[in-house]
């Protein structure tokens, strides 16, 4: 098990076209004092395939001289290219990964076999914990939980992020798997459902902005505190929705830019959020900095 309770999907922050690498760190360091489990590293939030091979390993670097020893370290290393994800395994383990975030490859649109395949060579080309990502909605492919459980004869492959917003899905890999692998959410939205059910943690987009709030909401479920991680789900509900009204990550770039972490720069082809979307984006998150108190140990958007 990598890690339990919350991972943040750390954003990449841009300035001028740049990776800004002193907000960079101060966003580290933000997720550090506010308590997350884990950290992961060019995931779909970081904006990974818009960043050159170069970039890439600046990024990985950074956070791993800024919180290596301290919490783990996830990096995204998923392709659609069988070997090219096979290096990047191999390149992330020399920079000081923890574990690997391997996404389903996207656009061949292969089959279960041919996922089995993917991730079996991968498994057997590093000795790095491997998460699993199934995101149907950007790859086009959905690994079902039979297939991920024929996975787990790799012992390095040991869970899965869990995005593909079927909670019917997700309730059957924790049945048939949660026993040999941890079930993580890939939504914020349903963070707490999955892991009232078995499920071990979210990585979350969400908590860029509030770690604080999010921690202390898996911790609760994972001692017991159904009911007040329940009321702390519905709470952040809205702000969750409006943090998707547009393409992830446009509209956490704009809420931590309004928390003074960096700019709202994203790299095209995504663009600036709507005025309208914007308004309301900022509406939900001074409703919820107002609810800090249900998370009493909560910093929101101080600087390091």
């Amino acid at each position: 098990m990598i890690f339990k309770g919350t991972a943040t999907a750390l954003i990449t922050p841009f300035t001028d076209d740049k990776v800004d690498a002193d907000a960079l760190d101060t966003i580290v360091d933000f997720q550090l004092k506010n308590g997350v489990s884990a950290l992961v590293v060019l995931g779909t939030t970081a904006e990974t395939a818009t960043l050159s091979e170069d970039e890439k390993e600046d990024v990985v670097k950074r956070v791993v001289r800024r919180a290596k020893g301290k919490i783990p370290i996830i990096v995204g290393t998923g392709s659609n290219c069988t070997q090219h994800a096979v290096d990047l395994a191999r390149r992330a383990q020399t920079l000081g990964a923890d574990g690997l975030l391997v996404v389903t490859p996207y656009y061949n649109k292969c089959t279960q076999e041919g996922l089995v395949r993917h991730y079996d060579k991968i498994a057997k080309s590093t000795s790095l914990p491997i998460l699993c990502y199934n995101v149907p909605s950007r790859t086009g492919v959905n690994m079902l939980p039979k297939t991920f459980f024929r996975l787990l004869d790799n012992d390095n492959i040991v869970g899965i992020k869990e995005a593909s917003g079927n909670m019917a899905q997700i309730l059957e890999y924790i049945a048939l798997c949660q026993d040999r692998a941890s079930i993580i959410s890939g939504d914020d939205a349903l963070c707490v459902p999955t892991m009232a059910m078995g499920g071990d943690g979210v990585i979350s987009v969400a908590s860029n902005a509030f770690p604080r709030y999010m921690s202390d909401m898996t911790n609760c479920v994972l001692k017991g505190k159904y009911a007040i991680a329940s009321k702390m789900q519905l709470d952040l509900l809205p702000f969750v929705n409006a943090l998707f009204c547009e393409v992830n990550p446009i509209p956490i770039k704009e809420v931590m830019s309004l928390l003074g972490f960096c700019k709202h720069d994203v790299r095209l082809p995504l663009c600036e959020m709507s005025q309208s979307n914007a308004t309301m984006l900022e509406k939900e998150l001074e409703r919820i900095k107002n609810l800090a108190n249900i998370s009493p140990n909560m910093t929101i958007g101080q600087r390091i």
